[in-house]
C-alpha cells in the first residue's frame, strides 16, 4: 500500500469505526455500571475508566494523555477515583458496560455474522499498532482480549482510536498546539463539537475559552468571527496529515482491500447505532455517521 494510500484509509476508518467506540461516553446505563464498581457518577466515569488500564496515573498523567481538557476538571476527580474503586473493578465494568450499549443499540446486529467479519478484521488491523510513545494505547493493549465478537470489535477499535489519538497528541505538539487550543481550532472546523457542548465537556470556562480565542486571533489563526484563517486552515491540515500518518501502521497491516471492507462495514454498524439515538443533539456539529 502507497504512503498516500495508508493515510487516506487510516482516516476513513477511523471515521468509520469511532462511532462504535464513543457510545459508551453518552450512554445512560454508564453511571449505574460504573458506580456498581464504586466510582461516583458524572465526569469521575470517564476519566478513570479511560485511564484504568495505565493502572492508578495522577491527574497530571491522565491531563497529559487527555489532552484537551481542563486539568483543574481532571483533578477534581483523579487521584481520588483510585480510593474508590481499583483498576480491574473498572475495567470489567466498562467491558460490561460497552455489552450492555452494543446489543441495546444494535438489537439482532450485534450477533450477526457482519459483527463477526468487522471484529475479526479490527483485531487483525490492531496487529499493524506499536506501543513506543504511546501511552494510553499501550496501556489498552495490555488488557485480554473479550470472547464475544461485538465486544472483540469494540476492544479493537478502541485499540485504534487511541493508537490514533497518541498520535495526534505528537502532532498537536510537534506544531505548538496546546490543549485548549486544539479544541477551539478543531471546533472551527465544523467538524467536532459544537462550542457550549466542549466546553461543558472538556471543563473550560468561557473567560479561558475567549482568553485562548484571542490569543489564536492575535495569532493570525483564528478570524474575527472565530473561523480559521488560511494560516489556520494550513496549521489543522498539517496536524491532520501528520496524525494520519502516524496512525497508518495498521492500516498497511491489513491491507487496502480488508481495510476497504473494514470501512464498509464499520459504517454500516456506526449509522445502526446512531439511529438507535446513541448520540444526543447539539453535542457535535456534524452527523456522527
Amino acid at each position: 500500500m502507497y504512503d498516500d494510500d495508508a493515510r487516506t484509509i487510516a482516516l476513513r476508518c477511523h471515521r468509520a469505526l469511532d462511532p462504535l467506540h464513543s457510545t459508551l461516553y453518552f450512554a445512560p446505563e454508564a453511571d449505574e455500571r460504573y458506580a456498581a464498581a464504586g466510582l461516583r457518577p458524572g465526569r469521575m466515569t470517564y476519566f478513570a475508566s479511560r485511564s484504568a488500564p495505565m493502572g492508578k496515573p495522577g491527574a497530571g498523567t491522565v491531563a497529559a494523555t487527555f489532552y484537551n481538557f481542563n486539568p483543574a476538571l481532571v483533578a477534581k476527580h483523579i487521584p481520588r477515583a483510585w480510593t474508590l474503586a481499583e483498576p480491574e473493578q473498572i475495567i470489567d465494568a466498562r467491558f460490561a458496560l460497552a455489552d450492555v450499549v452494543l446489543r441495546r443499540l444494535l438489537g439482532d446486529a450485534a450477533s450477526s455474522p457482519a459483527v463477526a467479519e468487522a471484529a475479526e478484521l479490527a483485531r487483525e488491523a490492531t496487529e499493524g499498532c506499536t506501543a513506543e510513545g504511546r501511552p494510553l494505547y499501550a496501556g489498552h493493549a495490555e488488557l485480554e482480549w473479550p470472547k464475544e465478537p461485538h465486544l472483540v470489535l469494540w476492544h479493537a477499535i478502541t485499540l485504534l482510536r487511541e493508537f490514533r489519538g497518541d498520535g495526534h497528541i505528537g502532532a498537536l505538539v510537534a506544531n505548538g498546539v496546546g490543549g485548549l487550543a486544539a479544541l477551539i481550532t478543531h471546533t472551527a472546523t465544523g467538524k467536532g463539537f459544537l462550542p457550549a457542548s466542549a466546553k461543558a465537556t472538556r471543563g473550560w470556562s468561557d473567560e479561558e475559552w475567549d482568553a485562548e480565542t484571542a490569543e489564536l486571533r492575535d495569532a493570525g489563526i483564528l478570524d474575527a468571527d472565530g473561523g480559521l484563517t488560511e494560516d489556520g486552515q494550513r496549521l489543522r491540515d498539517r496536524v491532520e496529515g501528520q496524525t494520519n500518518t502516524a496512525a497508518a501502521g495498521p492500516w498497511r497491516r491489513l491491507g487496502a482491500e480488508k481495510a476497504n471492507r473494514l470501512r464498509d462495514l464499520g459504517r454500516e454498524l456506526s449509522r445502526t447505532v446512531v439511529a438507535a439515538g446513541a448520540y444526543p443533539d447539539g453535542v457535535f456539529a456534524s452527523p456522527r455517521a
